[in-house]
Order: C-alpha cells, then structure tokens, then sequence
C-alpha cells in the first residue's frame, strides 16, 4: 500500500527554455526505480550510464594529504566527491547488464524518502557522463496518495527531450540554430540527423503516461 506520494520537477540544467517535467512517484521509490522514471517522463532511451549526486556538507574532506593520495592512487572519480561533500549513488550494471565497479553507494539500496525528506529537497541526476545531461530533482510536495491513482503518474511537462550523442545542452541548442538556418553549410545534414518530424517544443504527457503503465506492469 502506497502511503505518502512525493511530486518532483525535474528540470534538464541550462536548458532555456527550461525543458522539465512533473511526476508524482511513491515516498518509497528507490534511486534506481527512479531512474527508469526520469528516463521514460523525460524520453531518454537508457543507453548510457548515470548517477545521482547529494550535496552532503559533512562529507566535506578538506585534508590535502588525502585528496594527493586519492590522486597519487588514481582515484580520481573519489576526488569530486571528497573534496566537495557530495553522496553518489549509483547502478552497479550498465544499461546492457554487464557488471559495473562504479564508485558510490548502490542505488537500488536507498529510496527517494530517504535522501530527500521534506519539501524543497534537492539532489542532481546525471545522464550520460559524455553529453553531461544534469537534471536537478525538487521536492515540490509531500501528500497522502490519491484514492484510485497509479503511480508514478507523470503531472505536466514542457519541450521535448534532446537526441541522444547531440554533444549535450550546448551541442543540442547549437543543432537547433543550423536546423532553422537553411544557409548553413550544416543544415542539410542537421536536418536529417534529427529528422524531419522533429519538433523542440513537443510533449505528450499521454504517451509518457502510457509508457509508465507499461513500466508498472512488467
């Protein structure tokens, strides 16, 4: 039995105008199930590897010699984390079921109630460490779950999701412009790579929707 529901926002960072998208998902949601929710709302394909990141300031490790043995050992994922106070949690398979030696806390391990337990909490979720796609997650509220709704149910949503290996926000915006400039010696190119259906400022919560139905009853 569901009891308390969070509603987040996920917003892709940089992106103007912000493309974003409202969920409403149990308290109880691991960090991993999670992930396949922020995949399917915001309309990833799942074909590259992720995190979550939680600003912790207690975990700030501000001594010298540790962060110079951690490079000296070739640590250097540990160095971030370390020096800035921040929890990873990650996937120990990759999107192809291989086995993954990621550093960070297993993320099917803890539920969203637990690293974000009240209102206007903040964690940042990243997708594909080359394109760099940041998301930052907002606690809107907290409430009881609503008699005869399945969750997670997408809320509301703006703009569509970029294409994957576009070279992230920047390199997406940069395609953009060539695409609505015929003269560009790119434009040609451009325009197939994304298709001549493409449309920036498309989202079908329906579809979304429908996509997490499917995900709930697998």
């Amino acid at each position: 039995m569901i009891e308390a529901i969070y509603r987040l926002r996920i917003s892709l960072r940089d992106s103007k105008p912000p493309i974003w998208r409202r969920v409403a998902v149990p308290a109880n949601i691991t960090l991993g199930q999670l992930h396949e929710v922020i995949q399917i709302a915001m309309g990833w394909t799942d074909s590259h590897l992720h995190r979550f990141m939680l600003q912790d300031k207690s975990l700030i490790n501000r001594d010298t010699q540790v962060i110079a043995r951690l490079t000296e050992e070739g640590r250097h994922d540990e160095i971030f984390p370390a020096s800035r106070g921040i929890r990873l949690f990650v996937p120990r398979s990759d999107p192809f079921g291989d086995e993954l030696d990621m550093e960070g806390e297993d993320e099917d391990a803890i539920t969203l109630a637990e690293v974000c337990p009240k209102v206007k909490s903040k964690m940042t979720y990243e997708y594909d460490f080359g394109d760099g796609w940041e998301h930052t997650i907002e606690v809107r509220k907290i409430e009881p779950a609503k008699a005869g709704v399945k969750y997670p149910v997408c809320l509301a949503g703006k703009m569509a999701c970029p294409p994957e290996d576009c070279g992230g926000v920047f390199g997406y915006y940069r395609m953009l412009e060539i695409a609505a400039d015929p003269d560009h010696e790119e434009h040609e190119d451009i325009v197939e790579w994304l298709g001549d259906d493409f449309d920036p400022e498309a989202f079908d919560i329906d579809e979304v929707n429908d996509m997490l139905t499917q995900w709930r009853e697998g």
